[in-house]
């Protein structure tokens, strides 16, 4: 979203017009308007429409695959058309709303910001695990876990539990906020939008089984590209905020550096590296999925058992952390705009 885009349109003075189309305060908007309503079930959101228009696409090029070869240039296709199509429809929605007015020019870009990000979401779904521990709803907090991870978790103890959701907390804070707020920062909602149809489609078809390890290789490989800075942002940042007290910045960092290429992916181990080692925590190690059991490293120090309020720890973290790329985000772009 450009400053010429915003500032177009009539009805409102130059003064007010250049203070709301600023593209930090879309970020404080979209920021504060995720922290307030999170992710409602009964609010449309355009990730859902991606993910329709995944399997949509999907099934019309699967038509034309034959050979591994015609999977993966299916694959690709799909890749471009989904990120291609939402990167431009959200520039044409925020053109057509700036040819209106800057201040819904101003609106929508908010709107399409605060979609991107899944702060409260993924907050909300960790504490809804971490109340069925609370009550020693071990069966309750199973099946919420289910919600939110692909391992199996019908055999998982409270240990287990807690580690799976820490874990998930904080990959998600890149996947789920850092990044959105990187790409918000470098290019507006229409960029991370883009960045969201990315992380979409690895969700969906980024997967090495039989399915899709052909027709899903473009879409892994782009999420991996995409998410490579932010997911190193994320571990700094988190670091940072274990500074704070009930955590250890200083082992954050130590074991982020360590540990954080220990993980299959080339981005989820530093931010997961990052908690474990504010927490004093041992992450990863063998999980089921679908009744196979991968053996995975382990990440951090064994320091202790895991106490379910470590899910609360991680929350918090995971709050200060998005919090300070907010703030470096509107800082620079404050900068960057003189």
């Amino acid at each position: 979203m450009t400053r010429s885009i915003m500032l177009q349109g009539a009805g409102c003075a130059p003064g007010y017009a250049d203070v709301i189309a600023m593209p930090a305060m879309v970020i404080l908007f979209a920021f504060f308007l995720d922290l307030v309503l999170g992710d409602p079930r009964w609010l449309p959101h355009p990730v859902r429409g991606i993910g329709w228009l995944i399997q949509r696409t999907e099934k019309v090029l699967r038509r034309f695959t034959r050979s591994p070869g015609s999977e993966k240039k299916a694959g690709v296709l799909l890749v471009m058309l989904i990120v291609l199509l939402v990167y431009g429809a959200s520039l044409l929605l925020l053109s057509v709303a700036s040819s209106y007015s800057s201040v819904l020019s101003f609106i929508i870009a908010v709107l399409l910001a605060y979609t991107t990000l899944a702060a409260r979401d993924l907050a909300e779904s960790a504490r809804n695990v971490f109340v069925k521990l609370e009550n020693g709803d071990i069966v309750g907090a199973r099946y919420a876990l289910s919600m939110i991870v692909g391992r199996d978790t019908a055999e998982l103890d409270e240990q287990a539990i807690t580690r799976a959701v820490v874990e998930t907390v904080a990959e998600n804070t890149s996947d789920g906020v850092i990044a959105p707020l990187f790409y918000l920062a470098l290019g507006g909602p229409a960029l991370a939008m883009a960045y969201k149809a990315v992380n979409t489609l690895d969700s969906m078809i980024g997967y090495k089984n039989a399915a899709y390890k052909n027709f899903g290789w473009a879409a892994a490989r782009l999420d991996d590209l995409a998410n490579f800075v932010p997911a190193r942002i994320t571990a700094f940042l988190l670091s940072v905020a274990a500074f704070l007290p009930g955590a250890s910045g200083r082992n954050a960092f130590r074991i982020s550096l360590r540990d954080g290429r220990k993980h299959a992916s080339p981005n989820s181990g530093y931010p997961e590296a990052a908690v474990a080692g504010a927490l004093g925590l041992r992450l990863g190690g063998p999980n089921a999925y679908g009744g196979l059991v991968l053996a995975k490293p382990f990440i951090g120090d064994e320091q202790g058992d895991f106490d379910k309020k470590c899910i609360e720890k991680s929350i918090r973290l995971m709050y200060c952390a998005s919090t300070f790329a907010v703030l470096a985000a509107v800082f620079a772009l404050q900068m960057a705009s003189g």
